[in-house]
């Protein structure tokens, strides 16, 4: 028998558009596993609307802003009804870019498990600090703090879709990039520009039982993978799973290359104790996994990175979101 699903998608932030396609094909998903599908759109009505509907189990596709952070976990917990995906707790710390070295460093000290994934080393300036106290003065000191020095990554240090993110060749484009991340934001991570293969790790499970999927390789035609090239047909490339020739030459090596890139995204996944589902972003620079950010709402729309990931893996969707939704409930 099928579950009443609401699913939570639009609202307010910058991802908006993103989310409502997101939420779109979650509800045909749901709907092609048999659950009666309620889609609602995050308006000031919500808890109202939650209250008459009475879903058994939420899903939220919402993105950025109220989505990931927390904010609407919260407002889930808060009036006791089951929803697929990390607490509140958990994506408050995952919503933040600045939080992967110390998150790592606190679960590799209780586990003892050696190190697999690594991270761009960066600074973190709130917004205040910049306009108002005199950061933007020192901006020179950027090519000595970040190791390596140009080029620099400048992004938002919270959100997705890649909205606010420049690569910054030089100090002179540095003042402009961090004013537009701020845009976005009340804070930037200024970060090493890594070149290697771009890839998404999507993961399922919870704790020790959490697995990873085949990881998608991203290859911008040109440019970067921006927000300009997600929403372009045909800019960007996807491979699922990564081809074997984009990580090595020899193939025995590519395959262990592989293995190493899934325990480093189940390593950041166990760290945060993220619960459900989440997709890992990384690029394999040559010689480490280096780890960007954990999305615990990742894209669902038809062309997304996690429902690539389920199909190269020979997972449907429906399914995958029927045993989600019916792990919510039981929980």
């Amino acid at each position: 028998m099928g579950l009443k699903v609401a699913v939570l998608m639009g609202g307010a932030s910058f991802e908006r558009e993103f989310s409502l396609a997101s939420g779109k094909h979650v509800c045909a998903a749901l709907e092609e596993a048999g659950h009666k599908v309620v889609p609602l759109d995050t308006t000031s009505d919500l808890v109202p609307t939650l209250r008459s509907e009475r879903p058994d189990v939420c899903y939220s596709a919402l993105h950025g802003k109220h989505g990931e952070d927390g904010t609407i976990q919260s407002l889930l917990e808060f009036v006791g009804i089951p929803f697929v995906g990390s607490p509140a707790s958990v994506c408050q710390r995952t919503w933040n870019k600045d939080s992967l070295h110390s998150e790592m460093a606190t679960y590799r000290a209780i586990t003892g498990d050696a190190p697999v994934a690594s991270w761009p080393q960066g600074l973190y300036i709130a917004r205040d600090a910049f306009k108002s106290m005199g950061a933007a003065t020192a901006l020179d000191l950027v090519e000595d703090r970040v190791i390596g020095g140009y080029p620099v990554a400048v992004k938002p240090a919270h959100g997705g879709s890649a909205m606010g993110v420049h690569r910054v060749d030089s100090v002179d484009q540095l003042g402009e990039a961090i004013l537009d991340a701020l845009s976005f934001d009340e804070a930037v991570v200024i970060e090493q520009w890594v070149k290697g293969v771009e890839m998404a790790v999507s993961v399922l499970g919870n704790g020790w039982d959490a697995y990873a999927l085949p990881p998608v390789e991203i290859v911008a035609k040109s440019g970067m993978f921006d927000t300009e090239a997600r929403m372009t047909p045909g800019a960007v490339e996807y491979f699922a799973p990564v081809r074997p020739s984009s990580l090595s030459q020899d193939e025995a090596e590519a395959h262990a290359i592989r293995a190493e890139i899934e325990r480093a995204a189940l390593e950041v996944y166990r760290a945060y104790n993220v619960r459900d589902l989440a997709r890992i972003d990384l690029i394999w620079d040559g010689a480490q996994a280096r780890v960007f950010e954990v999305n615990v709402s990742p894209g669902m729309a038809e062309s997304s990175l996690f429902p690539a990931a389920c199909a190269a893996a020979g997972l449907s969707l429906p399914a995958v979101l029927d045993e989600l939704v019916n792990n919510a409930l039981a929980r």
